[in-house]
C-alpha cells in the first residue's frame, strides 16, 4: 500500500454465495496485487491470494473460474515468471498447482467437475504465436496436449463437453475446422477455406520471418506482406505497420490476407518488440521503465533485418500506426534517423506525463522516481532531433490520448523550425487519419520525392 494514495480497487463483484464483496486492488506501483474478500457489513478485507513482481508490474485481472460449489476457485498467476494455473480455495488456501509449464497458459476454456478436469489453451505449439488445447487434472496431474502443434487453434466446446471444434490455422494456411473427441482424436472435417481466388490474382501469401532484437540476443517475429505480381528484380519502399504497447503483437499465426496497402507497391511489413504478448513475464521486464526506447529500437531492429533484401530500397521506409502505434511512429523517426524516413502518427502519446497515470506508472514507475526514463520515451524532448517527414493526426474530442499531447509535440516542433504536416478530426475522438491521406502521404514522400543522398 502507499499510505498516501492507498489502493487502487477494481474488478468488483459479489463472491457467488453472494455473503462477501471480491475485488483486486494494487499499491500506486502496480508491483503488488491482492485478490481480496470483504465483509459486507463491517467492511473488514482479509487476502485470498496475494501476487508480487518486484522487477516490472503484476497482471491487474488475472482470469479464474469458481466451481460449483462457489468456494474453489481455478486462478492465474505469472508468479513463476509463466502464467500458470493454480486451485484456490476462498479461505486462500491452495489446494494444488494445476500446471507448471515453461511457457504461457492463455485462457481457461472448460472445467468438466464430474471428470475432474480442466481444459485449457497455453502457447505450446511449435512457435509461441499457435494456441494448443491442454486438459489436465484439478488434482493437477495428467497434463496432456490434445492438438495439433503445427496450427493455432480456436477452440468451441458444445455443452456436453464430449467434443470440440478447432478452427485451425498458420499465418500462411488459411483456416479449416475440425471436429475432435475431447480426447484430441478427429472425428470429421467442417469446413475449408477455398483460397483460388488468390492464385488467379496473383496475390502472395505473407513470410513469417524471425530477427534479433536491438540486443541482439532476443529472437522476435515478424511479418512481410507482398504487392501481387511481385518482381525481385525491383527496388519497392516499405511501409511499418506498428502499435508495439505492452502484450500486444506484430507477428501473429492466424491467417494473414494480403494486405491493400501493398498494391500501392509497397512492401508491407509488422514486427514485434520486446513488447510482445505470450513470451513470458521476465521477456516483457525488458521495457519496464523505458516505453519508447526498448520496443522502438526493436522496430528498427526489425526493419534492418531486411537491409540485406535486394528487393528492398532501404532509403525509402515509411511507419505508421494510431494510439500506441502513432507514439512508436513518432518514437522510431525521432531516434532512427537512418532507417526511417518518413512517419504517419495518429492520436500518438507525445511524454507519458501528459497520458493517464494507472497505465503509465504500471509500465513506467513513478515519474519522480524516473525522470531519465520519461525523458528518454518522451517525443517533445526529443522534437529538435527530427529529420524525416512527419504527419500528426489526432482528433479534438480525443478523451483517451488527450489533444495536449499533440499540441505539445507540434509546439515543440515549432521551437525547434522543423517543417511537419498535421492532419485534425473536428469533435473526432481516439480516431486514425483518414488512409486515402495517409497513402498520399507516403507516396509523395517515399515514391515521389528523391532519396536523401
Amino acid at each position: 500500500t502507499n499510505d498516501s494514495i492507498g489502493h487502487y480497487a477494481y474488478h468488483v463483484s459479489w463472491s457467488p454465495d453472494g455473503k462477501e464483496l471480491l475485488f483486486n486492488r494494487t499499491n500506486r506501483k502496480q508491483n503488488a496485487m491482492e485478490f481480496v474478500a470483504a465483509d459486507p457489513a463491517t467492511g473488514k478485507c482479509r487476502v485470498v491470494v496475494r501476487e508480487e513482481w518486484p522487477a516490472s508490474w503484476v497482471e491487474n485481472t488475472p482470469a479464474m473460474r469458481f466451481l460449483k460449489d462457489n468456494r474453489r476457485f481455478v486462478w492465474t498467476s505469472e508468479r513463476t515468471g509463466w502464467r500458470n494455473l493454480y486451485f484456490y480455495d476462498l479461505s486462500g488456501k491452495l489446494l494444488t498447482p494445476l500446471t507448471n509449464h515453461p511457457f504461457e497458459v492463455a485462457g481457461i476454456v472448460r472445467v468438466d467437475e464430474d471428470a475432474g478436469t480442466l481444459y485449457y489453451t497455453a502457447r505450446s505449439g511449435d512457435n509461441p504465436m499457435k494456441l494448443q488445447l491442454h486438459r489436465v487434472g484439478l488434482d493437477g496431474t495428467g497434463d496432456a496436449r490434445l492438438t495439433d502443434p503445427a496450427y493455432h487453434h480456436t477452440v468451441d466446446f458444445p455443452p456436453d463437453g464430449k467434443s470440440f471444434v478447432s478452427v485451425m490455422q498458420t499465418h500462411g494456411a488459411a483456416p479449416v475446422s475440425k471436429l475432435f473427441g475431447a480426447d484430441g482424436k478427429a472425428i470429421a472435417d467442417l469446413t475449408k477455406s477455398d483460397l483460388s481466388r488468390y492464385g488467379q490474382l496473383g496475390l502472395r501469401p505473407a513470410e513469417l520471418l524471425t530477427f534479433k532484437a536491438a540486443d541482439g540476443a532476443t529472437d522476435l517475429y515478424g511479418l512481410l506482406h507482398f504487392p501481387s505480381h511481385f518482381d525481385p528484380a525491383k527496388k519497392y519502399p516499405l511501409l511499418v505497420s506498428v502499435y508495439a504497447g505492452p502484450r500486444t503483437n506484430g507477428a501473429r499465426e492466424t491467417f494473414a490476407p494480403p494486405q491493400t496497402l501493398a498494391e500501392y507497391g509497397f512492401l508491407v511489413a509488422s514486427f514485434d518488440s520486446r513488447s510482445a504478448g505470450g513470451r513470458g513475464k521476465r521477456f516483457l521486464d525488458a521495457i519496464y521503465g523505458k516505453l519508447g526506447v526498448v520496443e522502438v529500437d526493436d522496430q528498427a531492429a526489425g526493419v534492418k533485418s531486411l537491409w540485406g533484401r535486394p528487393y528492398l530500397d532501404k532509403a525509402r521506409v515509411g511507419i505508421h500506426g494510431t494510439s500506441y502505434g502513432g507514439y512508436a511512429s513518432v518514437m522510431c523517426l525521432l531516434r532512427h534517423t537512418a532507417v526511417f524516413r518518413a512517419a504517419c502518427a495518429s492520436s500518438q502519446v507525445t511524454d507519458y506525463r501528459l497520458y493517464d497515470s494507472i497505465y503509465t506508472e504500471r509500465y513506467m514507475g513513478l515519474p519522480q522516481d524516473n525522470k531519465a526514463g520519461y525523458d528518454a520515451g518522451s517525443a517533445v524532448v526529443h522534437a529538435e532531433e527530427l529529420k524525416g517527414r512527419l504527419m500528426l493526426y489526432y482528433g479534438t474530442a480525443d478523451n483517451n490520448v488527450h489533444p495536449s499531447n499533440s499540441l505539445q509535440l507540434i509546439r515543440a516542433l515549432q521551437q525547434a523550425g522543423k517543417s511537419f504536416e498535421v492532419q485534425v478530426g473536428p469533435d473526432r475522438g481516439h480516431s486514425a487519419v483518414a488512409q486515402p491521406r495517409m497513402m498520399e502521404f507516403f507516396i509523395e514522400n517515399l515514391v515521389l520525392a528523391a532519396p536523401p543522398q
